[in-house]
């Protein structure tokens, strides 16, 4: 007898043994049921579905999953099974028992098919493959969830928003979004994650861990994936082809956020004021706008910003670096945007449009302000008068009107003024520069507002008109005069005399009478 099976054998007691596999028995019952298994046929078949079972306990089992029937419950959470095995091993998530261990690592696990699985790790054996394409798995679990990469089926759907998932796990992560749902906390700065993957990921910040080093460039990277984004910059490769302007992109996530660029898909909400952006990151900025957050804090200054791009644009004011310089005029310029803005300038691209009267824009910001001139909107007030403003440089410039702050002053004869325009055409007094010049008859002007004016002598164009007897004017100016004709009111007067003029050249005029 095989001394394996001397081992196992109890002295004193009956037993009986298997002639096809030699496996010992106590009781006859459990042999002639142990049979069965050997036999071919399947004597017990289900009505429902025809399926034969060699044993009537497995056939019995298997007619509560049509019946839905869960006779076995537990005590703690009084959940419900259709099988006491699946009650037994469910019992172990709340005595945390792992009766079954790794020889290798001495890992404990609560089932036995789990330490299976995981034996695999050690051996890298891969026993279930693919049809499609040969790949090979150690989980069967992961073989089915592969075949749906092939067959893009997506049994899983969310009930809120109704997309589908591949898999069970990521329809549970994506619940998250819902919910908001953060089970993940951080230790040392309490933030919450929806993912423990994003857990760790995050903790290497405080550790300053950086596992993944580059072979090629010797730069290390807390996360792989960053690892391999990162080659993918050396190495131009861009595995992401957009399939409707077949642009390429390295990264995943930016692939993402293009392709709602043709969808103009907006899955993210402000739970605030209900806008809806393409990309998680856009609504995460746009909520500092409600909390008023800054996070991103000046070094230097210690001002704080809500972006952490306004934060470097702010820093090159201390720096004084422009690192982007424009190969027309050769202007340089600290940050990309206003650099894209004056591009527009030389090319007189003007990609925004209003919808309204269909006027267009080089920038979009220009195109938000001239919006407010549909609906009348002024969302800045001034604490002191109280009045309304479509834009904030409006309001800012207005405070000096209380203030009487002249920040900005001229180098030659040390006037102030209350704002740069004005002090930029203070200054062609200086230079007698003229820049602005009329196509018609090649006059020129230091201001851009007065060569506007002169077109109009042109022109005849005359946009302003009274609204007593509807005569036209060129200039906003002498309508103001015209209609002090209809009102009869005459707010320049004499120091001397008293008498009071509608027009100010008339009262200079009077008092050069009094010179004489």
């Amino acid at each position: 007898m095989d001394k394996n099976v001397e081992n196992v054998i109890q002295p004193n007691k009956k037993y009986f043994t298997c002639d096809i596999c030699g496996e010992i028995f106590y009781q006859k019952l459990l042999l002639e049921i142990h049979f069965q298994t050997h036999k071919k046929g399947k004597s017990y078949s289900c009505y429902v579905c025809n399926k034969g079972f060699s044993q009537k306990n497995n056939l019995n089992q298997h007619l509560l999953t049509h019946t839905n029937e869960k006779p076995f419950s537990c005590d703690v959470c009084h959940r419900g099974f259709s099988q006491k095995i699946s009650l037994n091993r469910h019992l172990r998530t709340h005595t945390n028992e792992k009766p079954f261990s790794c020889d290798v690592c001495q890992k404990g696990f609560t089932q036995k098919g789990n330490l299976n699985q995981h034996l695999r790790t050690h051996t890298n054996e891969k026993p279930f493959s693919c049809n499609v394409c040969q790949r090979g798995f150690s989980q069967k679990s992961n073989l089915n969830q592969h075949l749906r990469t092939h067959t893009n089926e997506k049994p899983f759907s969310c009930d809120e928003c109704h997309k589908g998932f591949s898999i069970k796990g990521h329809l549970y992560r994506h619940l998250r979004t819902h919910t908001n749902e953060k089970p993940f906390t951080c230790d040392v700065c309490l933030k919450g994650f929806t993912q423990e993957r994003c857990l760790n990921q995050h903790l290497r910040i405080h550790t300053n861990e950086k596992n993944f080093l580059s072979d090629v460039y010797h730069e290390s990277f807390s996360q792989k994936s960053h690892l391999n984004q990162h080659h993918r910059t050396h190495a131009n490769e861009k595995l992401f082809s957009c399939d409707v302007c077949h642009k390429g992109f390295s990264l995943k996530s930016n692939f993402n956020r293009h392709v709602r660029t043709h969808s103009n898909e907006k899955p993210f909400s402000c739970d605030v004021c209900h806008r809806r952006f393409s990309d998680k990151s856009d609504l995460n900025r746009h909520l500092r706008t409600h909390t008023n957050e800054k996070p991103f804090s000046c070094d230097v200054c210690h001002r704080g910003f809500p972006r952490k791009s306004n934060l470097n644009q702010h820093l090159r004011t201390h720096t004084n670096e422009k690192p982007f310089s424009c190969d027309v005029c050769h202007k340089d310029f600290p940050d990309k945007s206003s650099f894209n803005q004056h591009l527009r300038t030389h090319t007189n691209e003007k990609p925004f449009s209003c919808d309204v009267c269909h006027k267009a824009f080089p920038d979009k910001s220009s195109l938000h302000r001239h919006l407010r001139t549909h609906t009348n909107e002024k969302p800045f007030s001034c604490d002191v008068c109280h009045k309304g403003f479509s834009e904030k440089s409006s309001l800012h410039r207005h405070l000096r009107t209380h203030t009487n702050e002249k920040p900005f002053s001229c180098d030659v004869c040390q006037k102030g003024f209350a704002r740069k325009d004005k002090l930029n055409q203070h200054l062609r007094t200086h230079t007698n520069e003229k820049p602005f010049f009329c196509d018609v008859c090649h006059r020129s002007f230091s201001q851009k507002i007065n060569l506007i004016r002169h077109l109009r002598t042109h022109t005849n164009e005359k946009p302003f008109s009274c609204d007593v007897c509807q005569r036209g004017f060129a200039q906003k100016g002498n309508l103001n005069v015209h209609f002090r004709t209809h009102t009869d009111d005459k707010p320049f007067s004499c120091d001397n005399l008293g008498k009071c003029f509608s027009r100010k050249c008339d009262l200079n005029q009077h008092y050069r009478m009094h010179i004489k």
